[in-house]
């Protein structure tokens, strides 16, 4: 699920009056931090091991889940085939984690399939595909360092959508986090409030149509664009006898530059 987190200083969506306009000073604070960071995927070792930390330490500052020994969160969806898990590091400082399935009728597993499967799964049986952005986490004092976090972060969700020509974009959030997704992402409810395992809130399911906002979202938002090398760094599978890359650095500048 996409626990959106909301840091001391508030939720995400206060910065979008002042991220509305093109080339606003917001767009230009994400785009400078955008290029101090670097994305790794993390399927093993103690990568995962510190995103699953952060996880738990971002839902337990905000009394979203419950105490628990390991101090670490992840659920079976982790390791799904369909799922990816990244960290994003601003200056080598893991800042943010974000977990995305690619939902598909042969692969649907995903919290929005968990939790509105009698909504979802007639959608993948019509032949529609989505990307499902769950387990956004940051870190509470980075946070407060750098209210553009979520902006870099769920970034990711925008390539998977790309990379692999999902038309929807899926997101499981707390009610009082809906605000963010229907003004950055246009997102429409779909659902009513329901519980979901091992989370005291209720959450509510929200689409948004890719194709239908990328253009004024790449207006509003330019750092939110890609090239499709750094959509295959980050989600496709290296060739065989190739090594996975340790970090991706994101390519949002290079289309400034050449504007």
């Amino acid at each position: 699920m996409t626990i959106h987190q909301a840091t001391s200083g508030g939720d995400a969506d206060v910065q979008s009056s002042s991220a509305s306009e093109p080339g606003s000073s917001f767009a230009r604070h994400v785009s400078s931090l955008l290029e101090r960071t670097e994305y790794r995927r993390c399927d093993k070792g103690e990568d995962l091991e510190d995103i699953y930390r952060l996880r738990y330490k971002s839902y337990r500052s905000n009394d979203m889940v419950p105490d628990n020994e390991s101090h670490t969160i992840n659920d079976e969806l982790d390791e799904a085939p369909n799922a990816y898990r990244f960290g994003v590091y601003v200056d080598q400082h893991l800042v943010s984690t974000l977990r995305i399935h690619h939902v598909t009728l042969a692969t649907p597993l995903s919290p929005s399939t968990k939790a509105f499967g009698d909504i979802v799964m007639p959608m993948l049986a019509k032949g529609l595909t989505f990307i499902c952005p769950s387990r956004f986490a940051s870190d509470p004092e980075w946070s407060r360092v750098y209210p553009q976090i979520p902006y870099i972060t769920l970034r990711l969700a925008g390539m998977a959508c790309f990379h692999f020509k999902a038309p929807y974009c899926l997101s499981t959030v707390r009610e009082d986090h809906a605000g963010f997704y229907k003004r950055i992402y246009y997102s429409e409810r779909i659902s009513e409030p329901r519980s979901y395992p091992g989370v005291f809130n209720k959450v509510v399911l929200y689409r948004a149509d890719v194709n239908a906002i990328r253009e004024r979202s790449f207006q509003r938002f330019p750092f939110f664009k890609s090239t499709p090398m750094e959509q295959r760094l980050m989600f496709g599978k290296p060739p065989l006898g190739e090594l996975a890359p340790l970090t991706i650095l994101p390519t949002a500048k290079y289309f400034r530059e050449a504007a």
